[in-house]
């Protein structure tokens, strides 16, 4: 069995677009539910501001055997300067990712 769902927004009067999909499997014993996202902002720089973020970089993972789950976050920030005509634009950027590996058990998979 796999689910899969898929998003695309895009506003122009707030110069963003987002792109999620996510994708649900079961097989083996074993539930994977896999979460993506991105997310884009343009706007326009102003004069001599060219002040670009720090970009950023985070990570989690997360294991219980216990409860025999694993989970997995990353995220990513940043942003890029573009020139088109005499303009000059910031693209601001973030990339996440979300994966979860959860074992399921006997009543889970026959339940009777």
């Amino acid at each position: 069995m796999r689910d899969l769902l898929f998003k695309n927004l895009t506003s122009e009067n707030k110069k963003r677009k987002i792109i999620a999909s996510s994708e649900i499997s079961c097989s083996e014993g074993v539930r994977t539910a896999i979460n993506r996202h991105f997310i884009c902002m343009v706007s326009a720089v102003e004069g001599a501001k060219l002040d670009k973020p720090l970009p950023s970089l985070y990570i989690l993972k997360q294991r219980n055997t216990k409860e025999k789950t694993e989970r997995f976050f990353a995220k990513i920030k940043g942003s890029i300067y573009a020139i088109c005509g005499k303009e000059i634009y910031i693209i601001n950027y973030m990339h996440s990712l979300k994966i979860s590996l959860e074992h399921l058990s006997e009543r889970t998979l026959n339940p009777s």
